[in-house]
């Protein structure tokens, strides 16, 4: 039995097609289990703004590794791979489909490969970089981190401030924040199991109107209380870096839309470096006719 993994931008409805395609492979005699790839979305307290399956979304197709992290502990993908791993092989033991199913591509590629990550990161060079990026800017950073390793600062954008940080981190440690090997092959010959890959897209001014409307939603839902309160419960810098959390905490929802779409630019160029995904286009909303393209993949 094949694994299925569903990945596209935030926003792209990549929860509402997983829902749809459970309910065909049961349909069909199968029992699907999603398994979350997303970085966020494993926060307890953070529901809202990681925009996590809600309780009748969860009703319709059981999702694990959702709302498991308290707020006030790092986590890592490391951490995620070794749990993500163990759902995975758990469900093909048991008989069931896994649907892995996320935004956050080192998260999806973690639970689909053996792939070898990096050491977690040491909380005193966090610490001292992130006061250096909160007092200079991301781009500042970035030309730091072009001086001392060219290679690396050419595949990362100056905005990105979170790969920017983890660049210069892994550099502090003594580790070469280039990927050694052909990174391509994590996803063709080192696959884990049998997997069918489908990057779900958007047309780009959709999408964004999408994430727009997404964002507004979920502070009409109470993202910004949400946030205080993983503040007041002493949230890690891992579960603060959420998106949108720190433009929140200053109430500025316009900043969180940009870094949203940003975001999604970020996920899209992801999707795009990856050998023998199947892109299913869903513009016009369709969730069943989506699933029923991944399913027929499936099939083949």
């Amino acid at each position: 039995m094949d694994v299925i993994a569903l990945f596209g931008p935030t926003g792209v409805g990549k929860t509402a097609v997983a829902i749809a395609l459970a309910e065909r492979l049961r349909a069909a005699g199968e029992d699907p289990v999603a398994v979350s790839a997303d970085a966020l979305q494993v926060y307890r307290g953070l529901e809202i703004l990681s925009g996590a399956a809600g309780p009748g979304e969860q009703a319709r197709l059981e999702h694990r590794l959702l709302s498991f992290v308290p707020l006030d502990q790092t986590f890592s993908a490391g951490a995620f791979a070794e749990r993500a791993r163990a759902e995975v092989d758990g469900a093909l033991a048991e008989g069931r489909r896994p649907l892995v199913v996320g935004g956050t591509g080192l998260y999806l590629q973690a639970a689909l490969t053996d792939l070898e990550l990096r050491p977690p990161a040491d909380d005193d060079v966090r610490s001292r970089l992130e006061a250096d990026l909160a007092a200079r800017g991301s781009a500042a950073l970035h030309a730091d981190l072009a001086v001392r390793d060219e290679q690396a600062a050419a595949g990362i954008e100056p905005g990105d401030r979170t790969r920017v940080l983890r660049a210069l981190e892994l550099l502090e440690m003594g580790e070469d924040p280039v990927p050694s090997g052909d990174r391509s092959r994590l996803w063709t010959a080192h696959l884990r199991h049998p997997t069918v890959l489908c990057g779900l897209v958007m047309e780009r001014s959709a999408l964004y109107a999408r994430i727009d409307e997404r964002v507004d939603a979920m502070v009409a839902a109470g993202a910004a209380e949400e946030v205080r309160r993983a503040v007041a419960a002493g949230a890690s810098r891992t579960a603060r870096a959420a998106l949108g959390f720190a433009e929140l905490l200053e109430g500025d929802v316009e900043a969180m839309k940009r870094r949203t779409r940003n975001y999604a630019k970020r996920q899209l160029t992801w999707l795009r470096r990856w050998p023998d995904v199947h892109v299913i286009d869903v513009t016009d909303g369709d969730a069943e006719a989506a699933a029923a393209a991944v399913e027929q993949l499936t099939r083949r």
